[in-house]
């Protein structure tokens, strides 16, 4: 988020010193991601030890904590485990928000700076881990599991009457309208496909592993030329492994859209049969997906601030050549 939560600065460096036992210096927003429902800090202590500091609306947030530490504990080096409260809990409840502390790794995202051979190769081989592990079914149990959902489609098909309309709202909103208008024969292409694959899904029963959800390069942490990290554990699901392969050469923000990066992964992830049917519909799903939350937030409400056009030219971008969209249709057409 560009904004960051109305909860002030000291309530949170008084929570990171009461109930994490840290004293912290400074507190320093920052301006990272597009997840709406997340404002991220840095926070140096007075002995200089850095901490990255995530606050999430709700109370909901423990599952994806729990998976993490079901991964570290497995021994995969590229999963950051959080740290507990001088209780002993792996987060923190602070008014209406959970705060979740980790250390603090230097280092740029998968957005700002291209993976190395030797970091794709990695990223291949801890993906098969997390893919391969047992999670007990206690921890099964707590984490939401694939039913090919038409939410999303639905959402999307609710905004053609506002496309179709008198356009209204600020300038985000007219632009946003004007592209829609532009490019709707792409929007129900993707809308309809993902219906009817969706629908073939159902009939289907293909083996469900632990799966990140939304592993793209945002969410992988480069240190250096060989570590990575696989961060933003927020929304793990149970479903088929495509969930997670269908963004390596998937293009989400216009990067890890060519031939020799889906080589050096499949290097490290080991031999596997993708599902080309269920990788098609995710990669049409997740682009509906965007387009209802996007469209929603900008058309229906006028939230955001600055947030607003961050998230109008993240929505414009997913339509650019050998980008998502592109992708996705290129996908299809190879079934």
């Amino acid at each position: 988020m560009m904004e960051k939560y109305p909860l002030s600065d000291q309530r949170i460096i008084n929570c990171l010193n009461a109930d994490y036992g840290i004293e912290v210096a400074t507190l320093v927003f920052l301006p990272l991601g597009a997840d709406m429902n997340a404002s991220v800090y840095t926070a140096q202590a007075t002995d200089l030890t850095s901490y990255f500091v995530k606050l999430k609306r709700g109370h909901h947030h423990d599952i994806g904590v729990e998976i993490v530490e079901l991964l570290h504990e497995a021994g995969i080096p590229q999963i950051i485990p959080p740290l507990r409260t001088i209780h002993g809990r792996p987060t923190q409840r602070i008014e209406d928000f959970t705060l979740i502390v980790y250390p603090f790794v230097e280092g740029k995202d998968g957005f700002s700076c291209d993976l190395t051979d030797n970091q794709w190769i990695k990223l291949g081989k801890a993906l098969r881990q997390i893919h391969e592990i047992d999670v007990p079914l206690s921890i099964q149990n707590k984490v939401r599991r694939e039913v090919y959902s038409p939410q999303w489609r639905e959402l999307v098909r609710s905004l053609y009457a506002h496309i179709e309309a008198e356009p209204m709202g600020d300038d985000i909103a007219l632009k946003l309208l004007k592209f829609m208008k532009e490019h709707i024969l792409e929007i129900r292409r993707l809308v309809d496909r993902a219906e009817q694959l969706g629908q073939k899904l159902q009939d289907q029963a293909p083996e469900f592993v632990l799966c990140h959800s939304d592993i793209h390069g945002g969410n992988v942490l480069l240190e250096g030329h060989d570590t990575i990290y696989i961060v933003d554990w927020d929304d793990p699901i149970m479903a088929p492994k495509e969930r997670d392969l269908m963004f390596i050469g998937g293009g989400v923000a216009n990067i890890w859209n060519k031939p020799h990066e889906e080589k050096l992964f499949y290097k490290g992830y080991g031999k596997t049969e993708v599902n080309s049917t269920i990788l098609t519909y995710y990669r049409h799903e997740r682009i509906v997906e965007d387009i209802a939350a996007y469209g929603q937030k900008l058309l229906l409400t006028m939230e955001g601030g600055e947030d607003r056009l961050e998230m109008y030219k993240q929505f414009i971008d997913m339509f650019k050549p050998q980008g998502v969209v592109d992708i996705a249709f290129k996908t299809d057409e190879g079934l």
